[in-house]
Formats: structure tokens, C-alpha cells, sequence
């Protein structure tokens, strides 16, 4: 049986990585400064030689450091999931596998577990000499502000603590880790976002494809139908579907009311077809909403809206 420890510490090595093994090193230095009992787990995502060269050194010297490689990339969803069902500590910190917070302020994050569910990390001050980098972080936290309805100023970085419950009550998959904090709120956990110092060596000047700020903008409209439509499919998609029906039925019943008393003619008229198109997508767009619900009301047993903070007697 595995021992329990107080701290796991998941870092998810994906695409950017520290591979000298020095933030590792300071990693532990770190968690060892809180005199708690730790587990420092790295998830290989991917095949990593150097840095898991590195770590098996580590590993010789310092047993609380483990390893852990997957068959191949999954993505750092997946890589998080299997530290989280294959650690034991009650408090999860997830940390960045390459420079992003200066590591001595892990403790701020687990000092805030006590109160909190989740204690998300926001580097502050920012420093950042790529001005639209900046104008693209600040379009992305509007995005989730206005469209989910919850403001944080730093859902990139990876440092944050949970308490274990969180973990076995809000899966993730995809890219969904990043809205972690908004996954756990919408379940009643409690989240608040802590303030830690930048890393020096937290640089990136790099440019993303234009297919990944539209996976972005998908994700966020995903954690929106999430956080408000999951267990009420019918709203979201009722109100499409009888939006789209109604301007349907509003220019079909014109183009009609033209042919029936102003005599024009029908047949070479695109409105017709178009407003006809309109009226049968609002059904099957409201249709999908109501199989959507009786899907959800098949397993309504089976599924839990809340989470329990307290019993008392």
C-alpha cells in the first residue's frame, strides 16, 4: 500500500520543460521548507530522454521524487489525471514543468489550501516585453469574465494547490485544465487566487498558430456550456432553436403574405428557401435540446449536482 503524505506535487511535462533538472531541484528545496510530509511526481507526457535522464539522478539521491511515463502524448489533461489518481496527499499542488513562479512561493499556495478548495496562482508583477502577448492574455481573461462570468487575471499558470476532494469530483479532459478553478466553482468549491512572485526565466516570445486561439475560443464556450447548460441542455439549445425558428417563420410568413396578395411569384425567390432552412434548423436545433434532456433525466440518478462541505451530527 502506498504511504500517505500531507503533499503531492504533480509537474506535467509536455511541450516547454526545464530538461536540466534545476527547477526540479528547487522544487523539492521548496517543499521540503514547509516541514510537511511530500511527494514531488513527475508525468512524463511524451518521451522526454534528457529530462528523464535527470530525474532518475534526482530519484537515486532523493526518494520523495517519482516518475511516472506515459505510453505516449495524451496532453496535459491526461498527464495531470494520472498524478492525481496515482498520488496520495490530501493537498494537490500542480506545478509548471518549465520557469513560471519563483519556486519559494509554493508555500503561499498551500498556506491558502487551509481555507480554500483551490488556490489558484497569478504571477504578479507580470513582466512581459511582448506587448501582444499582453494585449492577448488580457483579450482571453474578458473572454472568460464576460462569457463565463468569472474574472481571474492568471488562468495560464500552472502553480495552484487543491484540496483532494476537489480532484475526485471534477474530472478533466482535453484542454480543460486550464479552467480547472471554473469547473470547481460551478461545483460549489470554494477558490480564491493567490498572488506569486514571476520567475525571472518566465519568457515566451513565441507565436501561436491561428488554429490555436481557435481551439482557445472553443474551450471557453465549452466550460460555458459546462458551467451553465449541463444539466439543462433544453435552455441552451431551446433558445437557439426557437430564436432561429422564429426569424424563419417571420420571413417565410412575408414572403407568403407577398405571394398571396401582391401576386409575387415564389419560385425564383432565395428568401423562400432560406426562411424554409431556417424553420426546419430551429426544430432540429430545439429537438437536440429536448433529446439532450431526456438523455439527462435517463441518468439523472446517476449524477451529482452538489458537494458536501459539512455534517454536523
Amino acid at each position: 500500500m502506498t504511504k500517505q503524505v500531507e503533499i503531492s506535487a504533480i509537474v506535467p511535462v509536455c511541450d516547454r520543460l526545464d530538461d536540466t533538472g534545476s527547477l526540479a531541484r528547487e522544487y523539492v528545496e521548496s517543499l521540503k521548507a514547509t516541514e510537511k510530509s511530500f511527494e514531488l511526481v513527475y508525468v512524463l507526457d511524451g518521451r522526454h530522454e534528457q529530462l528523464r535522464s535527470e530525474l532518475v539522478k534526482l530519484a537515486a539521491s532523493e526518494k520523495r521524487i517519482k516518475i511516472i511515463q506515459l505510453a505516449r502524448s495524451f496532453g496535459e489533461s491526461a498527464a495531470l489525471t494520472a498524478g492525481f489518481e496515482l498520488t496520495t496527499g490530501e493537498v494537490i499542488l500542480t506545478l509548471p514543468a518549465y520557469y513560471q513562479i519563483q519556486a519559494d512561493e509554493i508555500h503561499k499556495l498551500i498556506a491558502e489550501s487551509n481555507s480554500y478548495d483551490v488556490a489558484v496562482g497569478a504571477r504578479w508583477p507580470r513582466a512581459s516585453s511582448f506587448k501582444f502577448g499582453v494585449a492577448r492574455r488580457k483579450l482571453f481573461h474578458w473572454l472568460v469574465s464576460h462569457v463565463i462570468g468569472e474574472s481571474f487575471n492568471d488562468l495560464g499558470c500552472g502553480a495552484r494547490a487543491l484540496n483532494r476532494t476537489v480532484v475526485d469530483e471534477v474530472p478533466i479532459y482535453g484542454d480543460q485544465h486550464r479552467f480547472l478553478p471554473l469547473l470547481a466553482i460551478r461545483r460549489g468549491f470554494r477558490v480564491r487566487e493567490v498572488q506569486v512572485k514571476q520567475s525571472d526565466k518566465d519568457r515566451y516570445e513565441g507565436r501561436y498558430r491561428p488554429r490555436v486561439y481557435m481551439q482557445r475560443l472553443l474551450d471557453i464556450l465549452t466550460v460555458f456550456f459546462l458551467v451553465r447548460f449541463t444539466k439543462k441542455p433544453l435552455r441552451f439549445f431551446g433558445m437557439i432553436g426557437s430564436v432561429t425558428f422564429a426569424v424563419g417563420a417571420i420571413f417565410l410568413f412575408y414572403v407568403v403574405f407577398e405571394r398571396a396578395i401582391f401576386d409575387i411569384a415564389l419560385a425564383d425567390r432565395p428568401a423562400l428557401l432560406l426562411s424554409s432552412l431556417l424553420v426546419v434548423l430551429g426544430l432540429q436545433i430545439f429537438g437536440l435540446g429536448l433529446l439532450g434532456e431526456l438523455i439527462i433525466f435517463t441518468h439523472a440518478q446517476d449524477i451529482k449536482e452538489y458537494t458536501i462541505e459539512e455534517i454536523v451530527n
